[in-house]
């Protein structure tokens, strides 16, 4: 359902980057994004507010524009809102006429590298912004119990990333990995693609990891695009 108090460009520069790249030659692409629009009920845990019925559209607007000779597969963090936007991305670009795959849950799309939420949690409360709290984390400046170091997120999640860029597989294929805005600042932070001072991490925003000429490369829907080790 459309709902026209609400923005409707989320999603729209992710398409194009998906286009782009493959339109540019690449044939497997792996994208690491925010999950669609959600609520913000503040009497339920954070990680259990759903997707609103605006954000349900703007994942089935995402699907339809994917290009349809690219075949989707889902992995997402294990909070429904996750999910769902990995699924109904998916369900529309099949409804629409592209090769679709199923959707599962990956632990290291969650907030695995939070030790203690509670302190996690505390410590966004006290934070400026949530990317503020990012910097502070790549910084040393949260407690060593609340978060793991912020350099071993960033590995383990592009480890992730990459194995599956890496699997086996004869068809033009899309990974989508369904994750939260701290991932998506962290990793983009980490690798210096965009620092935590950059551009807002949106809903249905992404990161895309491909290969290109034997060489690893992510690339923001910015613009900005590095190679990795």
């Amino acid at each position: 359902m459309k709902d026209d108090s609400e923005p409707d460009h989320y999603g729209q520069s992710t398409a194009q980057l998906i286009d782009d790249a493959f339109n540019s030659g690449i044939d497997r692409g792996v994208l690491l994004m925010r999950h669609s629009a959600r609520t913000f009920d503040p009497d339920i845990h954070d990680l259990m507010n759903p997707l609103t019925d605006h954000g349900r559209w703007l994942c089935d607007e995402l699907g339809k524009a994917v290009p349809k000779d690219v075949a989707l597969k889902g992995y997402a963090s294990p909070p429904e809102r996750c999910m769902e936007t990995a699924t109904r991305i998916i369900a529309a670009h099949s409804d629409s006429g592209g090769p679709g795959h199923r959707t599962r849950p990956v632990e290291a799309l969650g907030v695995f590298y939070a030790l203690d939420q509670q302190k996690m949690w505390k410590g966004l409360q006290l934070a400026d912004s949530l990317a503020a709290y990012v910097g502070q984390w790549f910084e040393g400046n949260v407690p060593a119990d609340a978060m793991i170091p912020a350099p071993q997120a960033v590995e383990l999640i592009v480890r992730v990333m990459r194995e599956k860029l890496q699997a086996s597989g004869a068809e033009r294929q899309l990974d989508l990995c369904v994750t939260h805005d701290m991932t998506v600042y962290t990793v983009r932070h980490g690798v210096g693609l965009e620092s935590v001072e950059g551009p807002d991490v949106e809903f249905l925003d992404g990161l895309l990891l491909f290969e290109r000429s034997g060489g690893l490369y992510l690339r923001s829907h910015h613009g900005g695009e590095v190679q990795l080790d």
